[in-house]
């Protein structure tokens, strides 16, 4: 695990500023729909794409191919940028990472657009910008802001005026530094481990395709015709149903804290007390983001935005995760306003139902990949749970730097 290096200390007057007086803003550009292509020169950052602190590209992500112009460069995005959320969730919706005022930090090498509903700062005056990141990144900040937002029940929205008016409390340019490094280096080794993350499950999926699609490790072996295109003999054509028991998940509001997580259609959304399942499980989304299937092996629970699974046969979660990761779910959206979900059209997904001796051939074969991808996770667990408690503290001033390595 990372520990932060920083030896000094600090115990100084902090100054109290209005936003507007250290930034401007710069709104995002209203694209049309019709503008947008699946795989143009630059992708456009929505408020979808602002997740868990950072910007996030998806496969469904929209794009442009128009490279800018004198109007279009100040909707440029570049490595660095703090972006916030102009609309989403008000503060009475359970799951932080959807609620309006949300910021973000963009980390990719890649230029993009910013879309309408969205903010970037610029122009910084006398604050360092992953300083300002990590302000409205510690809770307090972030409930603050959010809690003055205007709109209905279900959509919160800010405006850059108020997000000009909000107080911010900063230490001198050496100190805000000095911050920025200790909690950045935490920031980093966790975005390191979901690096490796990814491309243990681009190993997964490679393995996958190997035995289930080109077939490598049968290649000598009788095939037969079905309704998959041909298959070795002895397999066989089923349903999702065959293999998995997909259940809903339940209301979580009546949990207390604790350290088990809470799963929906985003991913983690609290740690509970609360256990729904203890074992190797598929989730899958049932309304939001339908594409974002997870396995966890596990204490968990789910709400009812995300299903939870069983195994009906023996060693064929991981086969079951990677087959519906690879699957378009939103084309099979069901739902209008919002994309939804049901155990019906997932019951009846056909699978290549391999001999037992295969499902467990192949989960020996891909489990070191998962198992390293549990370590990852469970160091970035340890990772978030230090920047979040030293985050306010350092945003205080109340924490004395060289005492960190005691």
């Amino acid at each position: 695990m990372v520990k932060p290096t920083a030896k000094f200390s600090f115990m100084e007057e902090y100054k109290t500023y209005k936003l507007s007086d250290l930034v401007d803003f710069q709104n995002g550009f209203a694209f049309k729909s019709t503008d947008f292509l699946c795989n143009g020169k630059y992708k456009i950052i929505r408020i979808k794409e602002l997740k868990n602190g950072l910007v996030k590209f998806f496969e469904d992500t929209a794009s442009v191919l128009s490279d800018p112009d004198e109007i279009m460069s100040k909707f440029l995005v570049n490595k660095g940028d703090v972006i916030f959320a102009l609309t989403g969730d008000p503060v009475n919706k359970s799951n932080p990472n959807s609620w309006v005022g949300r910021v973000s930090l963009y980390t990719h090498n890649e230029t993009a657009y910013l879309n309408q509903r969205t903010c970037k700062l610029t122009n910084y005056r006398g604050v360092v910008p992953k300083y300002l990141y990590y302000f409205f990144r510690h809770y307090e900040n972030f409930y603050s802001l959010a809690s003055k937002a205007t709109g209905s029940a279900n959509q919160a929205n800010i405006s850059t005026k108020t997000l000009g008016e909000t107080n911010v409390e900063l230490p001198s340019l050496k100190v805000q530094n000095k911050v920025v490094d200790i909690i950045y280096s935490l920031d980093s080794k966790i975005e390191l481990n979901r690096r490796i993350n990814d491309n243990l499950e681009q190993q997964a999926q490679a393995l996958f395709k190997s035995w289930f699609v080109d077939f490598e490790p049968f290649k000598g072996e009788k095939f037969v015709e079905s309704q998959l295109g041909m298959i070795p003999k002895g397999w066989k054509v089923g349903t999702l149903s065959d293999l998995l028991d997909i259940r809903y998940g339940k209301d979580h509001k009546k949990l207390n804290d604790g350290n088990i997580p809470v799963y929906g259609s985003g991913g983690i959304m609290r740690l509970a007390d609360g256990i729904l399942y203890n074992g190797e499980s598929v989730l899958i989304p049932r309304k939001g983001t339908l594409n974002n299937v997870l396995y966890v092996n596990w204490p968990f629970w789910t709400v009812d935005t995300m299903f939870y699974s069983i195994e009906k046969v023996p060693n064929v979660a991981k086969y079951c995760h990677l087959l519906l990761s690879k699957l378009d779910l939103a084309s099979m959206n069901s739902g209008s306003a919002v994309p939804s979900m049901t155990t019906d059209i997932l019951n009846k997904i056909q699978v290549i139902v391999a001999n037992q001796d295969v499902f467990s051939s192949f989960n020996e074969c891909i489990s070191s990949l998962y198992l390293k991808a549990k370590i990852n996770l469970d160091e970035n667990k340890r990772l978030s749970e230090t920047r979040d408690l030293l985050l306010p503290k350092l945003m205080s001033g109340r924490l004395i730097i060289k005492d960190l390595h005691s």
